[in-house]
């Protein structure tokens, strides 16, 4: 077997009041090689165990490669999950779609936002192991304020009440569906308007506080901002005529903070050659 080379994407799952249904897809990337002999594989890796779901092990060698910060709400997980489903997929000729890979991963993952994004690139709408791409892009480009904390998922998710107002109920439930036609259009200005949520980030902001920061004083060109997942990373939405003058000042601002100007991907994972 000639070396299998995968390369799977970060993500932004929630998206305002998208919560664990919508998900984008960020031109950041880990990858991985299979390859046959070299040792037994590591069968607590997460990657491994994603690709031993769906192909026997064999004696075949996993090389990650990690880009994608973890714990910090970009979907590294998700990542990782992708790069296994997809390698098993591609090294046992499985032929199975994205639907199939989700399903398939999302017992390890534990929600499938970030994942179907992952899997399927652009920006995505999941529920029940279905996903629906709603575009390939969003109407501005995601600046990424990537602090040096981190944030456990299960942590963040503890933090979400059992119950919400029914107010704040409908309140999100109109910006989500807002987003969805913001999305759909590739309307800017709709965007600007459905990034508001009641539902999770109100009860997540004592972990990401650089979210407060930046909707108190708006960043030139900037539509709006979320949080990226639990956090605490936070996307700041620029127009993208402004994009760098909005990550500049961003820089100045929380020089502490690492300032990332991404694209939506419109891929997602996929074989590739070195």
């Amino acid at each position: 077997m000639t070396a299998t080379r995968i390369r799977a994407p970060a993500s932004t799952a929630n998206i305002g009041p998208g919560f664990d249904c919508v998900a984008a897809a960020l031109d950041l990337w880990n990858e991985l090689e299979v390859t046959e002999g070299g040792g037994e594989a590591d069968l607590d890796h997460l990657g491994v165990r994603a690709f031993a779901r769906l192909a026997p092990l064999n004696g075949l060698t996993f090389t990650f490669v990690d880009r994608i910060p973890r714990e910090r709400g970009l979907g590294s997980s998700a990542a990782v999950i992708a790069l296994g489903l997809t390698a098993a997929n591609a090294v046992a000729d499985l032929g199975l779609g994205a639907e199939e890979l989700l399903a398939e991963g999302v017992e390890l993952e534990g929600h499938a936002d970030n994942l179907a994004a992952a899997l399927t690139g652009g920006v995505c709408l999941t529920w029940d192991t279905k996903i629906v791409r709603l575009a390939d892009a969003a109407p501005a480009m995601p600046v990424a304020l990537v602090p040096g904390s981190t944030v456990s998922t299960t942590a963040a998710r503890a933090a979400l009440p059992e119950a919400v107002p029914h107010a704040d109920a409908a309140f999100t439930a109109g910006r989500a569906t807002l987003l969805g036609a913001a999305l759909a259009s590739s309307s800017a200005d709709l965007f600007a308007e459905a990034l508001a949520d009641r539902i999770h980030e109100p009860y997540r902001a004592d972990r990401a506080p650089l979210l407060a920061a930046v909707r108190e004083e708006p960043p030139a060109g900037a539509l709006g901002s979320t949080l990226s997942g639990s956090g605490p990373t936070v996307i700041v939405w620029a127009r993208a005529e402004s994009v760098a003058a909005c990550s500049a000042e961003l820089e100045a601002r929380f020089p502490d903070t690492a300032v990332h100007v991404l694209q939506v991907s419109s891929r997602g994972a996929h074989a590739h050659e070195q």
